[in-house]
């Protein structure tokens, strides 16, 4: 009798031990790697903007609270073996609850925290009546283990369910991170491979572009959304924690009244206070407008048009497209290179009758050109 009680705490032990370990390694990778800039915006917001969230700290802080939570769980329901791992529920409730606030701007996921909990309390009452059926604990210690990896894993997908997992809003938090800590190149290489984005993710992106030199020459390069006035945040787009006051002085001052986009930027110009970037913000925002017409009457206020000078890209490719779409343009631009570009994209289109068939197409050869964006990204 001696020997299978040691046998059965031995099991108990092993099976404690590797659900904490994959409790702890699964809490900190996840608050480290995937929330932590998602929880520095909900610091920013719950603290107006008084306290700053450390990535390794919070990360590691949070995985303590939610492990002595576990601990506290444990020795009050007492569920062993195969039934410890309904001891983290809680802890992973919290954790999945803690990923949402930030997303909705308040406690949406606690309702579904309460709800689950109670769930969870009705578990283990039942769990705790069938406890004393439990018997050969060293013949059933492997199926116990994976019993105790599947709840486990369960609950990761649970809080994967309940955290805030919108790729968009993770690029603007991330963007934001990096801008912050004044890390153009890697706010720049956020989200570059997602065809994903809005508005707001837009006007970073611009802003970031625009810190470099390279709003017209990169812009397009990346998927746009939103409006042309949107490249402000006087429009609808908006910053989750980085100071909108940066991208104003950017351009050159603080808006001191509400007014619109172009009401803003004219105004900088008029006082002499624009910087210059406000040209590409004007001229980048009638791109995305699609008005070229308006484009070609601007571009000669901030670039000398000629056939032997640089122009951005976008710019290039927005003047050759213009140029074939109006009979009488007011401005003329030759570009040897760009104009053979736009020979091969027509006839590339001519190739596919079916406009589905032919986006696919252009995308895959002509995405971060502005023709593509003209074109099909409406």
């Amino acid at each position: 009798m001696r020997s299978y009680h040691m046998r059965k705490d031995d099991s108990g032990i092993v099976i404690r031990t590797v659900s904490a370990i994959v409790f702890l390694t699964f809490t900190f990778l996840w608050l480290y790697f995937f929330q932590s800039d998602v929880l520095a915006v909900a610091q920013h917001v719950l603290s107006s903007g008084q306290t700053h969230y450390d990535r390794l700290v919070g990360a590691l802080l949070i995985t303590l609270v939610l492990w002595f939570l576990q601990i506290g769980v444990s020795a009050v329901v007492r569920l062993r073996n195969r039934m410890h791992a309904l001891t983290y529920v809680p802890s992973m409730l919290l954790l999945g609850a803690i990923g949402y606030v930030p997303a909705q701007g308040q406690h949406g996921a606690w309702w579904w925290f309460a709800l689950l909990m109670l769930l969870w309390c009705g578990v283990v009452w039942m769990v705790r009546g069938y406890q004393r059926l439990e018997s050969g604990m060293r013949r059933r210690i492997v199926r116990s283990l994976w019993g105790n990896m599947l709840v486990l894993a369960v609950m990761m997908a649970v809080v994967g369910a309940m955290s805030n997992t919108d790729a968009v809003f993770h690029y603007r938090a991330r963007m934001e991170s990096c801008l912050l800590d004044n890390r153009i190149d890697d706010a720049l290489r956020t989200g570059n491979r997602s065809l994903e984005t809005d508005a707001s993710l837009t006007m970073l992106r611009a802003y970031a572009l625009s810190k470099k030199g390279q709003l017209g020459e990169s812009l397009f390069s990346y998927p746009v959304a939103g409006r042309g006035a949107d490249l402000v945040p006087l429009g609808s787009s908006r910053t989750l924690r980085y100071p909108q006051d940066s991208i104003y002085r950017h351009l050159g001052a603080i808006p001191r009244q509400s007014m619109d986009t172009r009401s803003y930027l004219t105004a900088l110009e008029r006082s002499g206070k624009a910087t210059a970037a406000v040209g590409d913000y004007v001229l980048c925002g009638q791109l995305i407008d699609r008005n070229l017409d308006a484009f070609a009457h601007t571009i000669t206020r901030y670039y000398e048009v000629a056939d032997s000078l640089p122009l951005p890209r976008h710019y290039r490719e927005a003047l050759t497209l213009y140029t074939h779409l109006r009979s009488n343009p007011v401005v003329v631009s030759h570009h040897p290179v760009t104009e053979e570009d736009y020979a091969d994209l027509q006839e590339l289109e001519r190739q596919y009758a079916d406009f589905n068939e032919r986006k696919v197409k252009v995308l895959e050869e002509y995405f971060g050109s502005y023709w593509y964006y003209y074109e099909y990204m409406k």
